[in-house]
């Protein structure tokens, strides 16, 4: 799975607790040649020290360590290197285990606890900011996920939402010739209600931005009959997308798509400075963690590539050379995870973009 799959329901079962021991197996991975030559040694030894600590461990009974070698052989199984991206993970348990692509670097680690260890995960998902299209025809909506590249039709969520004509074939298609009146027909206004309130409850379940593409008089017809479409982002007037492929929708809405992302630098950056003139601005990789801690951080913004392995002394997070005894390699991303559990918003912004502020700041609440 990708890390553009993640949904809150999904995350909140990841983090449910498990019966010990609940394996997280996480290693960087290569997209190309020749580095990814390495990965698959790396993944055979980390697997097989997973093994060796499950036969080690006293607190596992051996049917759930027979079980859990079952699950991460399968899951090695699964793994598929050939396209791997920039991080893997693999979670096994007592009678389960998943396998978790990630556009995102992480820290080679093997860990044993009563849940699955999910922050590099809800830090790449964060990092590739999710959004949805909705594509809308005369007769066809459907909905795509979208973070980072990546694209795909979302088919499990009650869409795509289709109309279901009264009219004889020949008469609807005489009349789907002439688009406006075709979009003030009461039969396609009704299945674009329905579109629209099965949306709604999309948006409700996982708030991301939403993109709507489709002939204008569809667009002009959502504004007046429904609520969900008018949250959105963008709306791109593009007819042809009623049954488009991925790449299609893809390329129509890309320009969106960057329009956006960069607008979020801005305001990103101008909450930093407001924030800095009140004296209510948390910079660097230390203060971040503290405030985030404390749950103060209203908005955490960081450097798209940011990674810095610390350790905790005295209570204050502490450069250190990755590797060593006691250091956090992926701090950064417990941050991010954190922020998010206590309702902070996280944008990440191109490298370079945070230099005067360590990286990283906060836009403190109080």
């Amino acid at each position: 799975m990708h890390s553009a799959e993640l949904t809150p329901s999904v995350l909140a079962e990841l983090r449910r607790p498990r019966r010990y021991p609940a394996v997280s197996v996480v290693m960087p991975t290569h997209r190309s040649e020749p580095d990814n030559a390495q990965d698959p040694v790396r993944l055979r030894n980390l697997v097989a020290e997973a093994k060796s600590r499950l036969q080690a461990d006293e607190a596992v009974s051996r049917a759930d360590r027979l079980d859990v070698v079952q699950q991460l052989d399968q899951a090695v199984a699964e793994v598929d290197l050939v396209h791997a991206e920039d991080g893997l993970l693999i979670f096994a348990a007592p009678g389960e285990h998943q396998v978790w692509s990630l556009p995102r670097a992480v820290p080679e680690r093997v860990v044993f606890s009563e849940t699955f260890l999910t922050r590099n995960l809800v830090a790449a998902q964060a990092a590739a900011a999710p959004y949805w299209v909705l594509t809308v025809s005369a007769e066809r909506a459907a909905l795509f996920g979208g973070a980072g590249p990546r694209l795909a039709e979302a088919t499990d969520r009650g869409f795509p939402v289709e109309l279901q004509p009264d009219l004889p074939d020949v008469e609807r298609k005489e009349r789907i010739g002439d688009v406006p009146s075709t979009f003030r027909d009461e039969q396609t206004r009704h299945y674009l209600r329905e579109a629209d309130t099965t949306l709604a409850a999309v948006l409700e379940a996982d708030p991301r931005p939403l993109y709507v593409l489709g002939e204008a008089a569809a667009l002009a017809v959502l504004e007046e009959i429904g609520t969900a479409a008018k949250t959105a982002v963008a709306q791109v007037p593009r007819g042809g997308l009623g049954r488009a492929s991925v790449a299609a929708v893809r390329e129509a809405v890309a320009g969106a798509v960057k329009e956006q992302g960069a607008r979020a630098v801005v305001q990103a950056k101008e909450r930093l400075d407001q924030a800095l003139g009140v004296k209510a601005l948390a910079a660097g990789i230390d203060e971040v963690w503290q405030s985030v801690a404390e749950g103060r951080a209203a908005l955490v913004v960081l450097e798209e590539d940011y990674w810095e392995p610390v350790r905790v002394t005295d209570n204050h997070l502490v450069p250190a050379p990755a590797g060593e005894p006691d250091v956090r390699d992926d701090m950064v991303d417990e941050i991010v995870e954190r922020a998010l559990d206590t309702g902070a918003q996280v944008e990440f912004v191109p490298t370079g973009e945070l230099a005067g502020q360590g990286r990283i700041a906060a836009v403190l609440r109080y």
